[in-house]
């Protein structure tokens, strides 16, 4: 749409004549969507944030408050710690995960209570041990076992 408004004519004349024109020469028939209904996920009320909600789910982003990222970060690194190749690495992943709900509990939350207290280690440690002796020599499943 290079052309200017003409003096004098309704504003809202003129632009649905564009919209009347363009549909003529058929620069609608291809866009995305056409002839499908609306997402369901637009809502009835604006939110001037709508672009970026939905830039951040088609990339697979989240915002999370920090309480529930590290409780989620914490759920995930226990059966990491237990399926980690080295009693070494199953320590480390615990004692690190251990670190950041420590530093989360001695401050005050930006959000709600994080529910996590650290995991005992040796506990974990333990857990290791006994699932590397089910499976046996080499990390394939022992004689017996149903793993």
């Amino acid at each position: 749409m290079t052309e200017r408004k003409p003096p004098g004519v309704d504003f809202e004349s003129w632009v649905d004549k564009q919209i009347r024109d363009a549909e003529a020469r058929g620069e609608f028939e291809r866009l995305p969507g056409a002839g499908r209904p609306l997402p369901p996920d637009v809502e009835s009320t604006y939110d001037e944030l709508w672009w970026v909600k939905r830039k951040m789910a088609r990339e697979g982003f989240s915002v999370l408050p920090p309480a529930l990222a590290l409780r989620k970060e914490a759920e995930d690194a226990l059966p990491a710690a237990l399926a980690a190749p080295s009693e070494r690495l199953a320590r480390k992943i615990i004692e690190e995960i251990n670190d950041k709900i420590r530093a989360m509990m001695f401050r005050p939350p930006p959000g709600p209570p994080l529910g996590k207290k650290p995991y005992d280690v040796e506990d974990v440690v333990r857990q290791w041990r006994e699932r590397r002796a089910e499976r046996g020599p080499g990390g394939s499943p022992g004689p017996g076992s149903h793993v």
